[in-house]
C-alpha cells in the first residue's frame, strides 16, 4: 500500500483525500491543514485519520510513502522540497511551481533521490481528453492547424494569482499532452479590474509546424464555458464540457486546397459532411489520476504528468506573464 500525507484541505484537499483513500492500494494516515475549521471538517469527514496544522509533522513522518502538496502555488516548491529531501514521492496540485527555475530543481533533485513527481493536471485523465488524444494520435484529424480554447466563468477570485496562473495550467497541461510539440513563442493580453492582478486574458501560443494556439480565461463571465476547438485537415473537434452527453463531436467539415496548371490562384473548395459523437469513458479523473500515481511508483514508471511536463506548462504561464507586462509583446522561449 502507498501510504500518501495530504497538506491542504481547503477547496481541492477533500477530493484529493477522498480518492487516495478509497482506490485500490492508497490510504492517508495523515492531514495536514493550517486552518483550524479546515482541520475540523477534516476530522469530522475522516474520523481515523490524524489531523495536524503544522506541516513538518507531514513531511517528516516515517508512516508515509508520499506527499500531496495542495496549497497555494507559492508553498509549493518549499514543501515539495522538504517532502523530497525526506524520501516521499510528491504530487503538486497545478501549477507546479511559481517560478521554472524552481521546478527545475524539484525536478533535479527527485530524480537524484530516485523519486517520482506527479502534478496535478487532472484534466488528463479526462475520458474526453483521452479520446482526443487517441484522435489526433491516429491521425483521424489529420494535418493540425489550430487548438482553441475558452475557460470562462464569474469567479472565484484568487488573491495570489491572476486569471492565467488560476485557469490556464488546465488548458495548457491538454495543449502539451494532446499535440506534443514544443511551442516557440507565446503573445498575452489582459486587464485588471479589481485587485490589480489581471481578471481577463488572451493567450496566443505558436509552433514552428504552423500550428496555432490560443486561449481565453476570464473571470468575469456571466456564464460558465469549457470549450475546446481542434481544427485538423481532414476533420475538425469540438469538446463542450459542460453538457452531460456527447460532450466531443467530431465534425468531417475542413478546407480543401488545390492549384492547376497555369492557374496561379488557390482554388479553394469547402467539405461538409458527417457529425459523429464518439464514447466518452465516464470514470472521475481524479480517481484514474490517484489509481495512476500509485501504480507508476509501485511500477518505478514515469508519469506523463511528471515534473517535465509541470515545467513545460510554467514556462508557457512565466512567458504570457512576460507578455502581459509588455502589453502583449511577443516573448520567445528557449
Amino acid at each position: 500500500m502507498l501510504r500518501i500525507g495530504v497538506i491542504g484541505y481547503g477547496y481541492w484537499g477533500p477530493n484529493i483525500v477522498r480518492n487516495f483513500k478509497t482506490i485500490k492500494g492508497g490510504g492517508v494516515p495523515i492531514i495536514c491543514d493550517g486552518l483550524p475549521a479546515a482541520r475540523d471538517r477534516a476530522r469530522q469527514q475522516h474520523e481515523n485519520t490524524t489531523v495536524v496544522s503544522d506541516c513538518r509533522d507531514v513531511l517528516a513522518c516515517k508512516e508515509i510513502d508520499a506527499v500531496a502538496v495542495i496549497t497555494p502555488v507559492s508553498t509549493h516548491y518549499e514543501l515539495a522540497r522538504m517532502a523530497l529531501e525526506n524520501g516521499k514521492h510528491v504530487f503538486v496540485e497545478k501549477p507546479f511551481t511559481a517560478t521554472s527555475a524552481q521546478a527545475e530543481q524539484l525536478i533535479e533533485l527527485a530524480a537524484r533521490k530516485n523519486l517520482k513527481i506527479m502534478v496535478d493536471h487532472t484534466f488528463l485523465f479526462t475520458g474526453s481528453v483521452k479520446k482526443i488524444k487517441e484522435l489526433v494520435d491516429s491521425n483521424t484529424l489529420g494535418r493540425l492547424f489550430y487548438y482553441d480554447s475558452t475557460r470562462v466563468n464569474l469567479g472565484l477570485f484568487q488573491h495570489d494569482v491572476n486569471v492565467i496562473w488560476d485557469l490556464a495550467p488546465h488548458d495548457l497541461s491538454i495543449m502539451d499532452h494532446v499535440l506534443g510539440e514544443k511551442p516557440t513563442a507565446v503573445v498575452a493580453t489582459g486587464e485588471s479590474h479589481f485587485n490589480g492582478s489581471e481578471d481577463i486574458a488572451y493567450i496566443t501560443v505558436y509552433f514552428d509546424n504552423n500550428v496555432i494556439a490560443h486561449f481565453n480565461v476570464n473571470w468575469l463571465s456571466p456564464v460558465k464555458v469549457r470549450l475546446t476547438l481542434v481544427g485538423g485537415e481532414k476533420k475538425m473537434l469540438v469538446w463542450n464540457d459542460v453538457v452531460a452527453d456527447e460532450k466531443i463531436r467530431v465534425y468531417d467539415k475542413g478546407v480543401e486546397v488545390e492549384t492547376r496548371e497555369g492557374v496561379y490562384d488557390l482554388l479553394v473548395s469547402y467539405r461538409s459532411g458527417d457529425m459523429w459523437a464518439p464514447k466518452v469513458d465516464r470514470t472521475e479523473a481524479l480517481q484514474s489520476e490517484a489509481e495512476y500515481f500509485v501504480h507508476c511508483i509501485m511500477n518505478d514508471e514515469t508519469p506523463i504528468n511528471d515534473g517535465h511536463a509541470g515545467l513545460r506548462v510554467v514556462k508557457i504561464l512565466e512567458a504570457a506573464d512576460r507578455s502581459l507586462r509588455k502589453r502583449g509583446k511577443m516573448v520567445y522561449l528557449q
